[in-house]
């Protein structure tokens, strides 16, 4: 058990954010594929990762994968595998399933085969008929690609993106896992001045804060995998002492958050105190076309309305037109955009310098990204 494949799924398109963020814990991937990247850890990884990953939306321990084309081969393989190493004799262990592009499609029959499988395991390993699963909770998970099959167990519980700051929610909430990839796929740092004009509940700005104080995103919340008597209680306490031991008293620069919606913004102070950053962060009630900075340098990360409802899209395309006259002088700072609209350079004015595909939930997305200069080095 000392080493394990484990695999930190993800949004389509953040895959790469994951496996960077795999790396710098220290944990090589040894694949990447659409929505999941697979690597190999110990006990201490699956802590380790829940607490730090701050794009992936699960992490995942792989029991197996095979080829299942018909309901006998998905049974014996399933039965084959050492669920008794993971399921204590009490396990809560509820299917959930996924089929695509697969002979077996039909979903609820093989949640249905693989749970009785495993069952079947279980009284032979612990010698009786009936299992109450009062225990742990082990949610399992049955995917089906092309007509291969991959069993995990689910170590995170709710998904990763759950932070635990945000109870309340304003209207088109961002994820907070996509909000941290727009800082990490920016040229920002701690070091810099940050700007959100369109901050709404606040999720970019308080990700944002998080990273830059070196704050694990799930810091202040707890994992399925933490009832589980093979992640010791002495894993969870150790990493969550070692991220406690490594938070950055403070920023350089106060990030700055500005939207009209007052009630957003109040919702936006609710969570920055909730997440622990309410001093990193000015949240303040302003339009855009106040927007106004004194530095020279700094990042500007917006997340604005896409215009996708009917009647919207009039107000989306004037509020861009605005941001290309607003931001027109800054020209020494950095600019990311993630947007849905299919004409939003026409109308900011300005051709990306570089362009990525992305999903916001299920709307396709592209973020425009217009870098600035390199700030000059401080003596």
């Amino acid at each position: 058990m000392s080493q394990l494949t484990l695999i930190a799924t993800a949004a389509f398109g953040l895959e790469a954010i994951v496996k960077r963020e795999l790396q710098q814990l220290g944990y090589e991937p040894t694949s990447v594929e659409d929505g999941r990247v697979r690597f190999v850890g110990d006990a201490a990884a699956i802590a380790r990762c829940n607490l730090w990953l701050r794009c992936a939306e699960r992490v995942l321990l792989e029991i197996g994968e095979f080829e299942a084309r018909d309901f006998g081969e998905l049974f014996d393989r399933t039965h084959a595998l050492a669920w008794d190493e993971w399921l204590p004799v009490d396990a809560e262990f509820p299917v959930r399933g996924r089929s695509v592009k697969s002979q077996l499609h039909s979903v609820p029959d093989c949640q249905r085969i693989v749970k009785k499988a495993i069952v079947e395991r279980l009284k032979k390993a612990y010698r009786r008929d009936w299992f109450d699963e009062s225990g742990p909770c082990y949610p399992l998970d049955v995917t089906l690609l092309r007509d291969r099959a991959t069993l995990t167990i689910d170590t995170s519980g709710a998904g990763l993106h759950k932070r635990g700051y945000r109870k309340l929610v304003g209207k088109a909430p961002l994820r907070e896992t996509l909000a941290a990839a727009l800082v990490q796929l920016s040229y920002w740092n701690e070091s810099r001045p940050f700007a959100d004009p369109c901050c709404g509940s606040g999720t970019i700005p308080i990700e944002a804060a998080l990273i830059g104080r070196n704050i694990a995103p799930g810091l202040n919340r707890s994992f399925v995998a933490d009832e589980w008597p093979q992640v010791d209680a002495g894993l969870w306490g150790q990493a969550r002492a070692e991220a406690r031991d490594v938070i950055r008293e403070s920023l350089d620069f106060r990030i700055n958050g500005t939207d009209i919606d007052t009630t957003a913004l109040s919702l936006a102070r609710q969570h920055a105190a909730a997440a622990g950053v309410t001093d990193d962060i000015h949240f303040q009630q302003k339009p855009l076309a106040e927007f106004s900075t004194p530095h020279k340098y700094g990042c500007l990360i917006i997340n604005p309305p896409y215009g996708e409802r009917l009647g919207e899209q009039e107000d989306a395309e004037g509020l861009y037109r605005q941001m290309g006259r607003q931001f027109a002088d800054l020209e020494t700072w950095s600019a990311y955009v993630l947007t849905s609209h299919p004409h939003f350079e026409r109308l900011y004015g300005k051709k990306a310098g570089r362009r990525r595909k992305l999903y916001n939930a299920r709307i396709a997305c592209t973020y425009y990204q217009y870098p600035g200069p390199r700030p000059p080095r401080r003596r």
